[in-house]
């Protein structure tokens, strides 16, 4: 594999950790305006897809630390995002480096908060940005990143977020983001799976369930879910944007954290529930619309 060049005072390119389904979307946003992008996936299939892309693949994430500003994560959990900062990013960092480590995955919040505070003792600054939209929204400019953290930070990273996201909102200090996106997943994921009963129930009160989605979409009812997964749930098309078994890593996130604000949610246990089961069915992969077959099962057993 050819060597990459050195940074130089005048370039910055940016680092990229994780070419899954939304790190491949955020690497298509950064390429398209003009960044240079080094990164990195223990999925070598992956990084070539990212050299294909027109980005560079790093051997090795301290080699991609020493060279990029920001570093930007895209890995699956919390656990991943503390291993690769701390065992990896920060020993091959100087202290006092200043660079800026930009987290999208989908986080507990108050690892993330206490992540942050250790970094900074070493003079790197951690940064959120996790995204509200699925990894075909982030690819046409559609998703929206929720930013907790340094305002100054955001500040000098300003060009990266508007390239990954033309929509963002500075919602408050480190682990806000992660809280904010939390909380608009939770709407989310009951929006998806009302849809996924409600076109279950048109279809077996003999309605067509085409024609529904288009009335539903005209009414009262209406939620952008249904422009996004209607159509992948009426065509049994579940290509993964958004796989079951992140979603619900997320759902057990939230639950964990209405524990601790002694907060009951009801509706989101349920989802759960089916997300359980599909899982159980061997779906964990497949796009998160499949709730709708759980959903076609449940009425097969009555």
């Amino acid at each position: 594999m050819p060597q990459i060049p050195p940074q130089t005072s005048e370039t910055s390119p940016v680092g990229l950790v994780g070419v899954g389904l939304m790190g491949e979307a955020l690497a298509r946003r950064l390429i398209g305006a003009g960044l240079r992008v080094i990164g990195l996936d223990i999925d070598a299939a992956k990084a070539a897809r990212l050299a294909a892309l027109g980005g560079e693949a790093a051997t090795s994430i301290a080699e991609l630390a020493r060279q990029c500003d920001p570093i930007v994560l895209a890995v699956f959990d919390t656990d991943q995002v503390e291993a690769v900062v701390e065992q990896e990013v920060l020993p091959a960092l100087s202290d006092k480096s200043g660079k800026v480590v930009l987290c999208t995955s989908t986080c507990d919040p108050d690892r993330i908060a206490r992540l942050g505070t250790r970094v900074a003792a070493r003079g790197v600054t951690l940064l959120e940005a996790p995204v509200s939209g699925t990894s075909e929204q982030v690819k046409r400019g559609q998703g929206v990143g929720l930013i907790g953290g340094d305002r100054e930070a955001v500040a000098r990273v300003a060009t990266v977020l508007r390239a990954l996201f033309p929509s963002h909102f500075h919602v408050g200090r480190i682990g806000d983001g992660g809280r904010t996106k939390l909380a608009v997943n939770l709407i989310l994921g009951l929006n998806r799976l009302a849809l996924a009963e409600g076109l279950v129930f048109a279809t077996r009160l003999g309605l067509d369930p085409a024609a529904f989605l288009e009335v539903a979409r005209g009414s009262a009812a209406y939620s952008q879910v249904m422009d996004t997964k209607g159509a992948k749930m009426l065509e049994r098309d579940f290509t993964p944007e958004g796989r079951v078994r992140q979603t619900l890593k997320d759902v057990h996130l939230m639950l964990a954290q209405a524990r601790t604000a002694h907060q009951s949610l009801p509706l989101l246990e349920v989802h759960a529930n089916v997300l359980e089961a599909c899982v159980r069915a061997g779906e964990g992969d497949r796009d998160n619309s499949i709730v709708v077959e759980e959903i076609r099962r449940r009425g097969q057993a009555t």
